[in-house]
């Protein structure tokens, strides 16, 4: 996990891992925090714009569509997501 996840409550990191496993169909023994979901699970941009999606709708963040090149494995969407709560509470 990369520092930045640490802004994530373990409740939060469960709801992301969730999702991602839920959206790319996958079992949970499957996904790694490094797996790419593009070469290892097979995600097109359709996908990648749903797990978007779901994100900002279950943990109530906002996430620039521009923040989707970072999103590649589970590291990179906590990434992503710690950033957009670290810059809600920051406002």
């Amino acid at each position: 996990m990369t520092s930045t996840a640490s802004v994530l409550t373990a409740e939060q990191d469960g709801v992301l891992r969730a999702i991602v496993i839920e959206v790319l169909e996958l079992e949970p023994e499957e996904l790694t925090d490094t797996s790419s979901f593009i070469d290892d699970h097979d995600a097109d941009s359709l996908l990648a714009i749903e797990i978007l999606a779901r994100i900002e709708k279950d943990l109530g963040v906002t996430i620039p569509q521009d923040d989707l090149t970072e999103m590649t494995n589970l590291d990179g969407v906590r990434a992503v997501v710690s950033r957009s709560l670290k810059e809600t509470r920051d406002v």
